[in-house]
């Protein structure tokens, strides 16, 4: 199936979709450029005035928009509807603060033998986000918010599971008041990507995705000397030390991997759990893990929906056969319900070890993988012993080891007694194989942004 809505839980297709045509992406490139020569010049209180008006959109029409959302991928309609309601927290957060973010930044004059020295913060041009299904709005607003309030115009590839959406997105900031083609859907396959990226009017990329996806793109953006973002997943590492609090991070741990029905770059997937706490944390882990009700995304009772995709589903069947015909032990889970739809349920392994796929991939499910350590030493280096680096996760009430954790834990952020999520507030991104650069808080609106130096002589 090309670009088509395909209802996860039943299994039906719903709407399909034509690629544009390559007429059709050169229109749409021609309009990008042209709406960004004109939105460069406006000021900044008529862009927040937009991005507060695409806010209003979102809060006026969440219901709706979550209808969408979990038809299109199968998220919760409780999940849905907080992802509505966080993408229009975003808008009004960077219409907030997009004036002190762009604001110019004194250097010393009298150091550079300058009258004035300063830097500047100036849009780049049209920038192609190439963005996935499970956070099928939010992974856009992400990037949209600060690109557009910076001055920049926005050119999304979207998953071709999730067409609605992408169509909605550009659809609400045209509404919000954003000049036609500041914001456009590119309906196209993957296979267009690499000649829009190489286009001349194309001036960066940003990809949130697989690990192939975000070589291609970046090999490509590299090759033309355009910048770009990466983000590609994780397979982060939840720690729990003696001192922790380990009811509470017993349960924060079940909530965390069965976040987005498992589909989550930066829920916790493998729980590394210090001997001495190790037989209670399993226990309440597992009775948590069991407890979550898998059901009907649209019942708002329901904690698990199905998987995003038929192939996603077969892809976790797949590591969690490979793990237990290698010695792993399923201590809940492990096998498909007899229903329609692409469900799975949530399920623990133990005894997983460094030749299983479900140690060195990202599973993308809701699927845990649950180990014993002797030592914050041996905690540290099974943590780290993962290509992927972007979130990180330690339960402890020491300060000391709060300490190593956040300088030695290889991860783009680090989250302490509590569960990795990202705000506006805070940089987001990866390190390794996880990708590269920003997104969210000042950083992200600066990603896509000529850091211009401007010095003036008397």
């Amino acid at each position: 199936m090309g670009i088509a809505t395909t209802n996860p839980a039943t299994g039906r297709v719903e709407r399909t979709f034509d690629a544009l045509s390559g007429k059709e992406i050169d229109e749409r490139l021609d309009r990008s450029a042209e709406a960004f020569a004109g939105l460069r010049r406006t000021g900044l209180d008529e862009r927040a005035r937009w991005m507060e008006a695409a806010a209003a959109i979102l809060e006026r029409e969440a219901e709706p928009v979550a209808a969408m959302l979990t038809t299109e991928m199968g998220k919760t309609i409780r999940a849905a509807r907080a992802e509505a309601l966080k993408c229009a927290s975003a808008c009004r957060f960077y219409a907030a603060n997009a004036a002190s973010f762009l604001a110019d930044r004194p250097a010393d004059a009298a150091a550079v033998g300058a009258e004035r020295a300063f830097i500047r913060f100036l849009p780049i041009g049209p920038v192609l986000a190439v963005m996935p299904w499970n956070f099928p709005l939010w992974q856009v607003i992400r990037f949209a918010a600060p690109a557009l309030m910076a001055g920049n115009t926005g050119l999304l590839k979207h998953a071709s599971n999730v067409p609605q959406t992408a169509l909605f997105l550009e659809d609400l900031f045209r509404r919000g008041g954003f000049p036609d083609g500041a914001f456009q859907a590119l309906l196209v396959g993957s296979d267009r990507v690499e000649e829009i990226i190489r286009d001349r009017r194309v001036r960066g990329a940003t990809l949130t995705g697989s690990e192939p996806a975000g070589r291609s793109v970046g090999s490509a953006a590299g090759s033309e000397v355009k910048p770009s973002v990466l983000e590609l997943g994780g397979s982060d590492p939840f720690v729990v030390m003696p001192s922790a609090d380990v009811p509470r991070a017993a349960e924060t741990a079940a909530t965390s991997r069965c976040l987005n029905n498992g589909q989550s770059c930066i829920s916790a997937k493998r729980f590394i759990v210090h001997a001495d706490v190790y037989d209670e944390f399993e226990r309440r882990f597992v009775e948590h893990m069991s407890a979550q009700r898998v059901g009907d995304p649209m019942d708002e009772s329901t904690d698990v929906g199905p998987l995003a995709t038929e192939r996603g589903r077969a892809d976790v069947e797949e590591q969690v056969a490979d793990a237990v015909a290698a010695g792993a032990t399923v201590l809940c889970g492990g096998e498909r319900p007899d229903r329609p739809g692409w469900f799975y349920p949530p399920t623990v392994l133990t005894g997983v070890t460094p030749g299983m796929r479900a140690f060195r991939e990202e599973v993308f499910g809701p699927v845990a993988s649950l180990f014993r350590v002797d030592g914050i030493d041996e905690a540290i280096a099974l943590a780290n012993a993962t290509d992927f680096g972007l979130g990180s996760n330690a339960w402890t009430g020491d300060p000391a080891e709060r300490e190593r954790f956040a300088n030695e834990l290889e991860a783009g952020q680090v989250f302490l007694n509590g569960a990795v999520t990202s705000y506006p507030e805070l940089p987001f991104g990866g390190v390794k194989n996880s990708g590269y650069g920003r997104e969210l808080s000042e950083q992200g609106m600066h990603a896509f942004c000529n850091t211009k130096t401007v010095w003036e002589g008397a």
